[in-house]
């Protein structure tokens, strides 16, 4: 029996497409999203625009997707992404690169094309813990900790569960900075933990707090969790090194005695873009 294997969550950039037509007000026209790695741009145009053009322009409008898809097939989609920026009028404008983390890309230029073009945003109500999950304010950074910073108790954000996450409190998400944990957390990735109870957390990777923070924030990190251990005289144990590493080589590992961190929760997947 095939298995089918999500791709891994990227980071990739996205442009707007604007319409500035004489007489009329800028219009949101549609969005590029380019998938560096194959040199393909994905490209979600409005496919009516009787009501926001003259007859002739609009029928010159509902052609400009297959016209860029033409074109990105025959330069490239990063070539072609450039030649617009360089060569695009006032009555057509492209925003400045905006990124997004991407696991499927025709999903998230669909949900990109539903925020930016349509205006429309989580349609489900939300029922925290039952439907949603909460997002709270923290950055956590994938290198070393993240510069001290309050965390607001309520969250600034509900997302829908995962698909195959069973909603309960348990459950978190937040923002991961840096490329410390690239590939498998790309920078700036919005991430689900899990509040990780008392046990072995050997090889997992977690979300840690600097204890030497201040009392009501924090300094906080994302890396693989390994510990040495030695009996003591007394019979139990104690721990006699750990180490935070990152997935990145790049970067070094951060090495830590056991009275300066709390471990958090453990790090269960990337949510992308087209998930949230």
């Amino acid at each position: 029996m095939a298995v089918s294997v999500m791709p891994a969550p990227v980071r990739a950039n996205y442009w707007l497409l604007e319409a500035a037509l004489p007489g009329r007000p800028p219009v949101p026209a549609g969005v590029l999203l380019l998938e560096e790695a194959a040199d393909k741009l994905h490209i979600k145009l409005r496919p009516d625009w009787s009501g926001h053009a003259d007859p002739e322009d609009a029928e010159v409008l509902e052609l400009l997707a297959e016209d860029l898809a033409d074109q990105a097939a025959q330069t490239g989609a990063a070539a072609l992404i450039a030649l617009l920026e360089d060569r695009l009028s006032n009555t057509l404008r492209l925003s400045e690169p905006r990124s997004a983390v991407v696991g499927d890309f025709p999903r998230a230029l669909e949900r990109l094309y539903q925020r930016e073009v349509e205006g429309v945003r989580g349609r489900t109500p939300v029922a925290p813990f039952r439907t949603h999950l909460p997002v709270y304010s923290l950055r956590a950074a994938a290198g070393k900790f993240g510069p001290d910073q309050e965390v607001d108790v309520e969250p600034e954000d509900w997302i829908p569960a995962p698909a195959g996450v069973r909603p309960c409190e348990d459950y978190f998400a937040c923002h991961v900075v840096g490329r410390s944990m690239e590939p498998k957390i790309p920078d700036g990735s919005l991430c689900l933990f899990r509040r990780i109870p008392a046990g072995s957390r050997q090889g997992k990777l977690v979300l840690v707090r600097h204890r030497a923070a201040s009392e009501t924030g924090g300094e906080f990190t994302v890396k693989r969790y390994r510990s040495e251990k030695t009996v003591t005289e007394e019979g139990g144990w104690r721990h006699t090194r750990i180490v935070l590493e990152p997935l990145n080589p790049e970067f070094p590992v951060l090495e830590l005695g056991p009275d300066e961190f709390h471990v958090i929760a453990e790090f269960v997947r990337v949510i992308p873009l087209e998930d949230t």
